[in-house]
């Protein structure tokens, strides 16, 4: 007998400062684990931002301090997994806040799940893409990153989520080492196809491949509001 698609929340939060995204997160981690609120599917994009996650370095930032100025461009150090990556416009960042227990899943099921929600989207666009090969998390065209993943688990709630990039200007890659890997250079939408996909529409589109992927009803509401939480005792995958 097949189970009853699961209920869960979906917000756009438009253009999005790191931090505040951040805080929202972990507060909501707090409310789900609590029973204060249910499993949410964050959808944004973010100003120009280095972030630095668990397994990053100083020697990953490549631009110094002026150059970052001059492009308005702000680091923050984060309780995700992996390195160092970059958000900005023109990039869909989902930021999936859920229990895998309610879901059944592990985290490698979970990572599975995420990417080929991606994928699928990505193939209704037109691309054909892939995961990463072994060592290398994401999702991948021609040996090119397209979208990158980094998560933090906190007991069985998960948070962070994937960053693809749609019309992202690529050039601020060159300002870091990417997840790690100097050799490795990313992608987008545009520079594939030649589309140009504002980020709220993507958001949507893609919504209905989590949906599907996960077993999923979304139901669109505004910004969640729930209590900030200091709390952030967990593992990261990157």
């Amino acid at each position: 007998m097949n189970r009853s698609p699961l209920r869960a929340r979906a917000s756009w939060l438009g253009r999005t400062p790191y931090r505040e995204a951040w805080d929202l997160q972990a507060a909501l981690v707090s409310a789900i684990r609590s029973g204060e609120a249910v499993d949410t599917l964050l959808l944004l994009e973010h100003p120009h931002v280095f972030t630095m996650g668990k397994a990053a370095s100083p020697d990953h930032l490549l631009w110094d301090e002026s150059e970052r100025i001059r492009r308005q461009v702000q680091v923050v150090w984060s309780d995700r997994g992996g390195e160092a990556t970059y958000h900005g416009p023109g990039q869909l960042v989902g930021y999936p806040v859920i229990d895998l227990a309610r879901f059944g899943l592990t985290i490698p099921e979970y990572l599975e799940k995420l990417e080929l929600s991606l994928i699928d989207y990505l193939r209704e666009l037109g691309i054909d893409s892939e995961p990463g090969a072994p060592g290398f998390t994401g999702v991948w065209r021609d040996d090119e990153k397209i979208a990158a993943i980094g998560i933090k688990l906190n007991r069985a709630v998960v948070s962070h989520g994937f960053a693809l990039n749609l019309t992202t200007d690529l050039e601020y890659f060159d300002g870091i080492i990417p997840c790690g890997h100097a050799d490795k250079r990313p992608t987008s939408v545009e520079a594939i196809t030649g589309r140009r996909i504002d980020t709220e529409t993507a958001g949507r589109q893609y919504a209905r491949h989590f949906e599907r992927v996960f077993g999923a009803v979304l139901d669109w509401s505004p910004a969640p509001v729930v209590k900030n939480s200091k709390e952030s005792q967990a593992s990261g995958v990157g």
